[in-house]
């Protein structure tokens, strides 16, 4: 198959088609991000990069056999402004549709957040199907709701997986290297607060804030008995979600934590600054879910 993977980051889409089993003749991905470009480099050498995606165009390519991508959300996301079309990067959807238009695919893919019900119809005129809601905590230990717009028939939701933060934690991550590692103490919490874990609709459960000044989401400390919060860019200082590990400590997650969350290969964006790693590990995509929605292709 050839496969044109627009906005394609550091090409989740590429790990997804690999374990689905799907026979790539051809990978052509629109990225301008160049650490991400650097990742898939490292990783895929044979990618085909094409540049910007208001760039590309459909007759100069080969038959497409497969479209995907998730164009940015920033203007749709119920955590932004939600400018939705306004906003200029969430307007890049509109590329989306224009190529789909111009190379035909058999197939195509299109993930997006969660976003208002009269944006959500917007898109899904324009592409001519309804989208599909899969929450990644089905198949990861991160509660992550996606839409996902497809012509593939037939998918269902996935197997519930029954992952938890503690499956994915390193060992031993303070003494090998402090840099990731940030001591607080929540002893008074539990102190005054002793209770059973109590655990929300999505299966996180707060245990605790950190000493810390920022936003009252980025101070929020989770137990490894529940699920990890939806990964983010995580800009900024102490933006990565946070565990307890005991009574008294908490660190925030590793690089590595965050790809397993995203169920990407272990040490795949170890090619890049850890800030550079979690910026693109929170725009990805959980691989395991394109995988399963992948693998309903008839080839």
């Amino acid at each position: 198959m050839n496969i044109l993977s627009l906005f394609d980051g550091m090409s989740c889409g590429q790990i997804a088609i690999e374990r689905a089993g799907v026979k790539v003749d051809n990978y052509f991905a629109s990225e301008i991000d160049k650490y991400a470009i650097k990742v898939t480099k490292a990783n895929y050498p044979n990618t085909k990069h094409i540049g910007s995606v208001v760039d590309v165009k459909g007759d100069e390519l080969p038959k497409i056999d497969l479209l995907i991508g998730g164009s940015p959300c920033q203007g749709f996301s119920f955590a932004g402004k939600q400018l939705n079309f306004d906003d200029p990067r969430s307007a890049l959807f509109f590329e989306f549709v224009r190529l789909l238009k111009e190379t035909k695919p058999k197939y195509f893919l299109l993930e997006n957040v969660r976003m208002k019900k009269q944006h959500q119809d917007i898109i899904s005129k324009h592409l001519g199907v309804e989208p599909i809601c899969i929450n990644s905590s089905l198949v990861s230990a991160q509660n992550r709701v996606r839409f996902y717009w497809t012509n593939i028939p037939g998918i269902e939701q996935p197997q519930d997986k029954g992952l938890l933060l503690k499956d994915v934690l390193e060992k031993g991550v303070a003494d090998r290297d402090e840099s990731y590692y940030k001591g607080g103490n929540l002893k008074s919490y539990f102190e005054k607060h002793r209770r059973q874990l109590v655990f929300s609709k999505d299966n996180l459960c707060h245990v605790g804030d950190a000493d810390i000044k920022g936003n009252d989401c980025i101070k929020r400390v989770y137990s490894p008995e529940g699920k990890a919060p939806c990964l983010t860019t995580m800009g900024g200082g102490h933006r990565e979600p946070k565990i307890n590990i005991d009574a008294i400590t908490w660190r925030k997650l590793t690089p590595l934590e965050c790809e397993r969350l995203q169920t990407v290969p272990d040490n795949y964006t170890d090619h890049v600054s850890n800030t550079q790693r979690y910026k693109m590990l929170g725009n990805g995509w959980t691989v395991d879910i394109i995988e399963h929605i992948l693998k309903y292709i008839k080839q």
